[in-house]
């Protein structure tokens, strides 16, 4: 890699009209962390990075968890301003939980293993969200009540395409990487995770596809 990787910074978008859209995804990861969460079972305190247009903070305090908020932008109101790559306001353990859904990929790869360090630092466990790079087609098959709901997902794009870890290049601008590029594949992002947490659990959204989701154990031994 050459040159010095940016910095993390706010969005370069029209964040102020970005925080007042609420879309289905929204609801949807609103929905999967929450169902995350009670899955791993006994938590209280909750860490959110990048609280974007704050539907989880509601539904969680909804729920009686005690929610803290941290974003590196003011614009969206959070309790503290911050990056992930150093969360030097928290204490080691702090959180029961700590979630950043669709966060890391605004990061530019050197400060990923940081960031998940941190995450790992101080909380006990983590619900991590990525987004899948490309078109989706999917098969499903659903009963009425669910109780059968089988899915099949066909990923569109070349898998030997490399993010070049530099300039973000999705989204308007917003992405630096993504999950199924070269040195991002999902087996790759599983050795990244395992140095600092035990992956419990990871699937695909079947609801939302751009989305693969993480649910993981610090290894934190200090």
């Amino acid at each position: 890699m050459k040159g010095t990787p940016p910095m993390p910074k706010v969005m370069p978008i029209n964040r102020r009209e970005w925080a007042r859209q609420l879309g289905l995804s929204n609801f949807i990861n609103a929905y999967y962390q929450y169902r995350d969460v009670q899955e791993i079972g006994g938590c209280k305190t909750v860490l959110i990075v990048g609280p974007g247009q704050g539907l989880e903070r509601v539904v969680f305090e909804w729920r009686g968890f005690e929610v803290t908020t941290v974003d590196i932008d003011r614009t969206f109101s959070p309790d503290y301003v911050g990056s992930v790559h150093d969360l030097k306001e928290f204490v080691s353990g702090q959180f029961d939980v700590v979630m950043a859904s669709h966060v890391l990929e605004h990061l530019a790869e050197s400060y990923l293993d940081p960031a998940l360090r941190e995450l790992a630092r101080v909380g006990k466990y983590a619900i991590i969200y990525l987004p899948v790079h490309g078109k989706h087609i999917q098969w499903r098959f659903m009963t009425g009540a669910r109780k059968v709901d089988l899915s099949v997902v066909w990923d569109l794009f070349n898998f030997l395409k490399r993010a070049d870890g530099m300039s973000p290049r999705y989204m308007s601008g917003q992405h630096f990487w993504e999950v199924g590029l070269r040195g991002f594949k999902v087996k790759d992002m599983k050795v990244r995770f395992s140095a600092f947490f035990e992956i419990l659990h990871v699937y695909r959204n079947r609801d939302w596809l751009p989305s693969i989701n993480f649910v993981l154990k610090s290894m934190r031994t200090e």
